[in-house]
């Protein structure tokens, strides 16, 4: 497996989202299916693994560490905090909330460290920024947590560059997470070339693009097939008038991955590598096959021609939808096109 850096921190040039195993794709797998998964990764070469603490209410935070703690140096742990509410008993409720308040994002650190079984977390992310409470005064928390040994560094998810900016300037930002594939392009607006100037690793989530790019929807059916809280099923850009439209750009994407040689997955992952070594992707799964496929895509190699063609074909300007339904849109601090 290849390296890249993510901060201090060498790690695999790809790394695993944990959030499928039990949160927004349908029916959770098994305990010991999730668990076969994250030690297939980390026997694989995988050594970043990203969770937090709302995927599952805490599910995925137990998962990862009852299946990893005993390989706690083998890996980089990164968790979140800022979208649940501890209850104090060690358990999280539903609804999801932003809650960036310094006094909950301490909470939430000590359920998570319980929950990942491990004395401190490698990087640890404001999973969303709660506009309620200045952006100081959250990174002042977390940094709080730095000093007490309780995380190493600090991360963002879903930030504007200048977000990044007044962040970084209470404490040193390690990561910037955001969503970033060839079908959704907002981090080339601002937040890259921020990423790249304060010398922050970018990490990309959802980089085939929910399971698009992957094939894993090839058709309306089966959209309207997937479970009724499946996180795709409210998103624009799989709603049938847009749908239909973005089938027709999947079409040429399986032809030049064809050409190419490799999967469709694995050229979606590709392309994400081939736009710079801080760049970080993240894909989930629930399956160890597909698992095995998305690490082969360090291997791929992609000629500037070929890079070229991608780009004109899954653009900004090519697909159909926005990414977020409005009530998601409103939540997240982007650049948008």
């Amino acid at each position: 497996m290849q390296q890249r850096q993510l901060g201090p921190f060498t790690v695999s040039a790809i790394g695993l989202g944990c959030m499928n195993i039990c949160h927004a794709y349908g029916t959770p797998l098994a305990p010991e299916q999730a668990e076969r998964l994250l030690l297939a990764a980390l026997d694989a070469g995988v050594t970043h693994f990203d969770t937090a603490a709302l995927y599952g209410f805490g599910a995925s935070e137990t998962l990862v560490g009852r299946a990893l703690s005993p390989h706690r140096g083998r890996f980089t742990l990164a968790s979140k905090c800022g979208m649940t509410v501890e209850t104090g008993d060690g358990t999280i409720q539903p609804p999801r909330v932003i809650d960036g308040r310094p006094e909950s994002l301490r909470a939430t650190c000590e359920g998570s460290l319980r929950r990942l079984k491990t004395d401190v977390i490698d990087l640890y992310y404001l999973h969303r920024w709660d506009k309620k409470v200045p952006i100081e005064d959250s990174m002042g928390a977390l940094a709080d947590l730095v000093r007490a040994g309780k995380i190493r560094t600090i991360g963002l998810s879903e930030v504007s560059a200048a977000t990044l900016r007044r962040a970084h300037a209470v404490h040193p930002v390690t990561a910037l997470q955001t969503e970033y594939s060839l079908w959704t392009r907002n981090p080339e607006i601002a937040v890259l070339d921020a990423c790249r100037e304060l010398g922050v690793s970018f990490v990309a989530f959802s980089p085939v693009a929910r399971g698009f790019l992957a094939g894993a929807l090839p058709d309306q059916a089966a959209v309207d097939a997937l479970p009724e809280k499946d996180i795709r099923r409210p998103m624009p850009r799989f709603a049938p008038e847009h749908f239909e439209r973005n089938l027709v750009l999947l079409e040429g994407f399986k032809a030049i991955a064809a050409e190419v040689g490799c999967t469709a997955a694995q050229l979606a992952l590709a392309w994400l590598l081939h736009q710079g070594q801080d760049i970080l992707p993240i894909p989930g799964t629930r399956s160890v096959a597909h698992l095995s496929e998305n690490l082969g895509a360090a291997g791929v190699r992609l000629a500037a021609d070929v890079l070229a063609r991608l780009g004109a074909l899954v653009n900004t300007g090519t697909v159909s939808g926005n990414r977020y339904a409005e009530q998601a849109r409103a939540e997240v601090d982007t650049e948008t096109f």
